[in-house]
Formats: C-alpha cells, structure tokens, sequence
C-alpha cells in the first residue's frame, strides 16, 4: 500500500486518518451522552476533560487530513449519475466543515462557561471568550446540534458507501479501506463485457 493517495484509490496516511477520526467521533458521542448523567465526582470531572482533549485532537485531525488532501490529492470519481457525484462531493465538505464546527463550538462553550481547557494536561489552551452565561447556552446548543447534524451526515455517508458496495458493486469503499479487505480491487480492470467475448 502507498502512503499517498493514487487516482484509484486513497493511501495509507489517509486511511489512517479517516478511520482515526471515525473511532474518536464514536467514542466522544458515547462519552458525552453518558457523561451528563453522572453526578458530580472526580471521575465525571475527568471524562469531560478527556472528551475536551479528543474534541480538540478531532480538530487536529480535521485540519491535518484537510492539508494532506491537499498535498496528496484524492482519487478520481467513480462513474457515475451526475447528482451522486455532485451529493458525495458536498457531503465531503459538509463532513470537513462539521469536524471543525463541534470541536470549535465546544471550545467556545468551555470558554464562556469560564472553565480552562488543557490538552492531555500537557497544553494550556486560550479561552475564545470571556465568561458569558448567554453566549454558554447558545455555545452548548450549538455543540449539541452539530454533533448531531455530525452524526447524520456520517450515517448517510457510510449507508452511501455500503450501498455502492453491496448493490453497486463498486469501488467507494474498497479504496478507502486496506488492499484485500473488501471487493472489488480497486486497481483491477472492470470486468470483460459478455457481449464482446
């Protein structure tokens, strides 16, 4: 496998970092809606500061896998219905810009609750505004709704590409995973048409 992306199909480095985000996504949806309901405690206090430093790294991730798209390209669009073309570029961007929405909103809800805001207990982050009971509830808001709007998304995304390779047939998700894991092979050529054997 290449690290970067070829026309036919995505590299090592952004598989890596697609499925990546995909775990942390997974693991802060659970975390934050197990977490609310918890009394207060030590260990409530901890889970929310580990779910603002992933929160933090998925904007990390976000902005590297956008700069490494740029650096590393992305493979050519799979045949098509124009509109399909055009709902699968657009969720992409929808799924980039809501990767950096949440994380950014739960800073700003953090800082206008007043709260510090460290990564892993090793940096110290600044607050983006300054203690504001109303900008908080709008903040949180803000972050919930995203999330699930996040969520949404990356559900259509994923039914999408297991639409197109259980019925279609294709390649969408055999390249964004390692060789062999699914079929088809995206490097193999399409299969002879019967009618000209």
């Amino acid at each position: 496998m290449t690290w970067r992306n070829t026309p036919t199909r995505w590299g090592a480095v952004s598989q890596a970092l697609h499925w990546l985000v995909v775990a942390v996504i997974l693991f802060q949806g659970v975390s934050a809606l197990w977490m609310v309901g918890l009394p207060n405690s030590p260990s409530k206090i901890s889970l929310y500061a580990l779910h603002k430093s992933l929160g933090l790294s998925v904007l990390a991730l976000a902005a590297l896998r956008l700069g490494w798209r740029v650096h590393a390209g992305a493979p050519a669009a799979l045949p098509g219905p124009r509109w399909q073309r055009a709902a699968a570029a657009a969720s992409h961007v929808l799924l980039y810009a809501l990767l950096i929405a949440v994380p950014l909103s739960g800073w700003l809800f953090n800082s206008a609750a007043g709260f510090p805001l460290q990564w892993f207990g090793l940096i110290n982050l600044p607050a983006l505004a300054a203690p504001d009971p109303g900008l908080r509830a709008l903040a949180r808001t803000a972050h919930e709704w995203l999330f699930w709007l996040l969520v949404l998304v990356a559900l259509v995304h994923a039914a999408a590409a297991l639409w197109h390779h259980l019925f279609l047939g294709d390649a969408t998700l055999a390249r964004m995973l390692p060789r062999g894991w699914a079929r088809p092979d995206p490097d193999a050529p399409p299969p002879e048409d019967p009618r000209h054997a």
